[in-house]
């Protein structure tokens, strides 16, 4: 089995988003991790629709699967990072992030991708959390109906220092919610290394049955933030081999969000890592990645934060 490997958009924000995809196909990426925001795929925008399939048409023609994200920092609210979160006191702000995940799912059926990332949001100060526990199931069962009915499945992505923390975490919200078939999971397998109890690749065997989505970037031990491949502490092999021998079908996207100044550099760079570390099993072809940016290579068919010490 081959991995596909795609880069995340947040990570590209000073291009176009046109010219991100482009850039991505050129230099052998198999999909993208397109986050919803103000300056690529503007989920609050009039032209939504209109913008989705002209990016629906473009990831056709450049042979890129897709899988939307919604991490976007103040595309909710200028003024407060992530915010508001499904754990919001006040319900009209729980509501706009639930609001905005429908959209997204909606926007992930028009790109025909397979699935939707999420995450919970902290617990907010002076919340018990058993509280927070009952307003995140809440907040979700529209979201879920929603991707029920588009086909989508929306994978949570545990985040350090959110009510959804852990891996222990994201099954407690599974039990909670009934196991529901589309309720999944987004790895980030920097997050294992920075604060789970497994070494990464075990983290993977374990969430294997939930896993839909993932994403990859190097860290460090109880420090919370995304760096490039080779400047963190993971082993990566075994890490890949992993998500081979699970039977992984999704996407694998390089996450690195506080990158954009190097985003092209960082794109070549960190998928000639990847495929250095395990070249065998990597979807497209070692001579796509020396094409290079701008060269072009045969579309693949298509398929489906920083520095926190804690």
């Amino acid at each position: 089995m081959s991995l596909k490997l795609g880069y995340g958009t947040n990570g590209l924000t000073d291009l176009r988003l046109d010219d991100a995809l482009g850039l991505l196909a050129d230099l052998g990426y198999d999909g993208v991790g397109l986050t919803l925001d103000h300056m690529h795929l503007d989920p609050l925008a009039p032209d939504l629709g209109a913008r989705a399939a002209t990016v629906a048409r473009r990831l056709d023609a450049l042979g890129l699967s897709v899988a939307v994200e919604t991490g976007a920092r103040y595309v909710l609210d200028p003024r407060a990072k992530h915010g508001p979160s499904l754990l919001d006191a006040d319900p009209q702000a729980r509501a706009q992030r639930a609001g905005l995940l429908v959209t997204a799912v909606r926007v992930a059926a028009d790109l025909g991708a397979v699935v939707v990332h999420g995450f919970s949001g902290p617990l907010p100060a002076g919340m018990a959390p058993a509280r927070g526990w009952h307003l995140l199931q809440d907040a979700l069962e529209p979201v879920l109906h929603a991707a029920h009915q588009a086909g989508v499945v929306l994978a949570i992505e545990p985040e350090p220092g959110h009510l959804v923390g852990t891996l222990a975490d994201f099954h407690q919200l599974r039990d909670r919610l009934g196991d529901p078939p589309g309720l999944r999971l987004t790895l980030d397998i920097g997050h294992c290394q920075c604060l789970e109890p497994d070494p990464p690749q075990r983290c993977v065997a374990a969430a294997a049955p939930w896993l839909a989505h993932v994403q990859i970037e190097d860290m460090r031990r109880g420090v919370h933030e995304h760096l490039p491949f080779g400047d963190g502490e993971i082993d990566f092999p075994p890490v890949l081999d992993a998500l081979d021998a699970c039977g992984y079908q999704g996407l694998v996207v390089v996450e690195l969000p506080r990158h954009s100044h190097a985003g092209p550099a960082l794109a070549a760079a960190s998928l000639e890592f990847l495929r250095t570390a395990r070249p065998a099993h990597t979807a497209r072809t070692t001579a796509g990645a020396a094409a290079g940016a701008g060269a072009g290579v045969a579309p693949a068919g298509r398929s489906e934060e920083g520095g926190r010490r804690w």
